[in-house]
């Protein structure tokens, strides 16, 4: 059999059943809302935020790392790349990853589960990095650090507000410090590696190059997040990439005991009942035994409960 190809680090296991639309939507959307919920948690945390985003730049600058400063001021200076890169930030996070999950669903099936998967796992451990280190973007450190929010500054071109990247009057329905680990950077790795492995055209390799690369520089341009930000992102990526086959075969442990307890509870049941009349295990229709004791095997009457057993035995073979 041709060797079938899988992401490096999760090997495929056969689906346990054929997954379904209508299954798999009520998950997705059930991710999403953790993943919304999980960003409002810690949004009253602003000194602690501040602090830690303070903390992230005081690191950089010992590692030399500035890429945030210069790609700001080109984004602000220059509209015709700082509109298009607020609307990358505020719209295809949204929009790119559900759309390679169903391309996935639909054209590459078999890798579908371990991909998904991989997804989800490494989201929920961005939500607990949102948690317990709430950091403050660059964009809205006081001004004396140097950062635009171009975001506001160029809020009348787009449908987000001036105040955060969600839509205009709903800006107190995000938490704008939910900004470590980057996952917009996260997912458009997810995106880029499935585009990479499973794309068979050039486009799709190059779309699987470009878009993780352009997302980095636009959270950073856009002054969002910063570069340790996306670093992270990548980072929890790699860890739920690692995780993914102890979840999945945690998933299908769970499974099998959920069948297990099914198939038994069917099993005590299974007698089949008509006409007022149990079978046995090894009957198919009521009153088989009455109807072979009162014949031979050549429809003679007369034959023994013995001769009816054997007749009925070999039947069932």
């Amino acid at each position: 059999m041709p060797k079938t190809e899988t992401t490096p680090g999760i090997e495929e296991a056969a689906p346990r059943t054929r997954l379904r639309w209508w299954t798999e939507l009520p998950l997705i959307v059930l991710v999403y809302a953790c993943y919304s919920a999980g960003r409002l948690v810690v949004r009253g945390d602003t000194a602690g935020a501040v602090d830690h985003g303070l903390a992230i730049l005081r690191v950089e600058k010992f590692l030399r790392l500035n890429a945030e400063h210069p790609l700001n001021r080109l984004f602000t200076r220059e509209a015709w790349l700082g509109v298009p890169a607020d609307f990358w930030y505020a719209s295809l996070h949204y929009v790119v990853t559900p759309a390679v999950l169903i391309w996935l669903f639909r054209a590459r099936a078999a890798h579908y589960r371990a991909a998904r998967t991989w997804l989800m796992t490494s989201t929920f451990m961005g939500l607990i990095g949102f948690t317990l280190l709430p950091t403050c973007p660059p964009r809205l450190l006081s001004a004396g650090h140097g950062f635009v929010d171009t975001m506001a500054q160029y809020s009348s071109y787009g449908w987000w507000g001036g105040a955060a990247s969600a839509p205009k009057g709903l800006g107190g329905m995000t938490n704008q410090y939910a900004a470590m680990p980057s996952l917009h950077v996260g997912w458009a790795l997810w995106c880029g590696v499935m585009l990479w492995r499973y794309g068979r055209t050039r486009t799709t390799k190059v779309a699987a190059v470009a878009y993780p690369l352009l997302t980095t520089i636009v959270v950073m341009g856009t002054a969002n997040h910063y570069f340790l930000d996306a670093v992270a992102g990548a980072a929890v990526m790699g860890l739920g990439l690692f995780l993914t086959p102890y979840v999945m075969a945690g998933a299908d442990r769970v499974w099998a005991l959920f069948s297990f307890g099914s198939k038994r509870s069917g099993a005590s049941g299974s007698s089949i009942v008509s006409g007022g009349c149990q079978t046995s295990a090894g009957e198919r229709f009521p009153r088989q035994h009455e109807s072979l004791a009162g014949s031979g095997p050549r429809g003679e009457p007369g034959a023994s409960p013995t001769d009816a057993g054997e007749g009925a035995a070999a039947a069932a073979r």
